[in-house]
């Protein structure tokens, strides 16, 4: 169980969603042989959902790793859509663009290597969608970039939230994991207290929070 569901409820979940195909299918197949975190299969399908429905021009991701999500938005959006990720690791970086080149979506999705917290600072511009998916103990500190680089109608999602469950439970915690649980309370805190935003937590995958501006809803309103 990953501490955020029931396993009978995961496994259900996941059986319902069809296998890729393709590059995604061996991206997923690489990660598993060589222990490379990628988004759960359910948190895949929710990425898609909302990309669908709000299809963003520009989306702003931290934490590329092999790039599988970069390229999954990527193809969903049909390649009509611009992709900045950022990785800190070089390694990953260089298999990243590799899997990019390899997908044919270099002119959607471009790597920057280096620390997420030091390029943002130097970013300009303003972002559809921006998703959240590196160093989970720094969550706290990407957002008020990431609050700054988010357009008013902009949609931040950031994964791993619950953090196999110990974010929520005490039972379920780990001393050395003590200084992310606190920090990703942090951030759930922050995106939760903040009367200008609105933010939903969805106990699936291992967390994921969905964030947008209070305004956006009152302006679509009038």
């Amino acid at each position: 169980m990953s501490g955020v569901t029931y396993d009978y409820m995961e496994q259900y979940i996941r059986e319902l969603i069809p296998s890729n195909v393709g590059i995604l299918e061996e991206l997923e197949e690489f990660a598993l042989l060589n222990r490379v975190p990628i988004i759960q299969k359910e948190t895949a399908k929710f990425l898609q959902l909302v990309l669908t429905m709000n299809k963003p021009k520009k989306i702003l991701e931290l934490g590329t790793a092999i790039g599988y999500s970069s390229i999954l938005m990527s193809l969903t959006l049909n390649g009509l859509v611009e992709i900045t990720t950022i990785e800190r690791d070089k390694e990953m970086v260089k298999i990243a663009n590799k899997n990019i080149e390899k997908s044919g979506l270099q002119s959607s999705i471009t790597v920057l290597e280096g620390d997420c917290l030091e390029i943002m600072e130097s970013l300009q511009g303003q972002y559809d969608m921006i998703f959240m998916d590196a160093g989970k103990a720094h969550y706290n500190h990407f957002l008020p970039n990431c609050l700054r680089l988010l357009n008013k109608d902009g949609v931040l999602i950031a994964d791993n939230v619950l953090f196999r469950g110990m974010v929520a439970s005490k039972e379920l915690a780990t001393r050395r994991k003590v200084t992310i649980i606190k920090r990703m309370k942090s951030y759930l805190e922050l995106v939760s207290n903040n009367d200008e935003l609105i933010t939903s937590v969805i106990p699936m995958g291992d967390g994921i929070s969905v964030t947008m501006r209070v305004n956006t809803l009152s302006s679509k309103e009038e």
